[in-house]
């Protein structure tokens, strides 16, 4: 069975090219704003179509976005896909990778915290301050810059 994609020549508008990708009209314009899907020519007195080649570059652009890519990575990305600088491409990808795992290590620290402090919370009864919102007001060395 053929995927949509592979069954839409150039007849779509930019509402159906919207509803084919999974995304909204003002997304599609955006990207042809930063250079990421191209304009296709208006006819004279008709709209502009699309085709299955916009379909697969929008579906590129999501799928990179999903992995944690931003828009200018994924425009490196796609100066890169003619398959001749996989060692390019290779290279961003692993730097992604560097970003995620450092991610990861910062959301296990801040688990911990929260772990201990809700356990606090659950165990400091009585008379006293919050164990959760006193650990807030002193700040916490544990879980590192929020801003990094």
């Amino acid at each position: 069975m053929k995927r949509r994609a592979d069954r839409v020549a150039d007849t779509l508008t930019i509402g159906g090219l919207a509803k084919a990708a999974g995304v909204n009209v003002e997304t599609i314009r955006y990207y042809q704003r930063r250079g990421l899907l191209s304009e296709p020519e208006r006819p004279p007195g008709g709209i502009r179509r699309y085709g299955a080649a916009d379909i697969g570059r929008l579906t590129f652009v999501k799928t990179a976005q999903r992995l944690g890519f931003s828009l200018d990575e994924v425009a490196e990305l796609l100066r890169l896909e003619d398959g001749t600088h996989c060692e390019e491409a290779s290279a961003l990808a692993e730097h992604k990778l560097a970003d995620v795992r450092k991610k990861i290590e910062g959301l296990q620290r801040i688990e911990q915290v929260l772990d201990e402090m809700v356990h606090r919370c659950h165990t400091e009864r009585g008379n006293i301050t919050c164990p959760l919102i006193a650990s807030l007001h002193e700040g916490l060395s544990e879980v590192g810059n929020p801003r990094e």
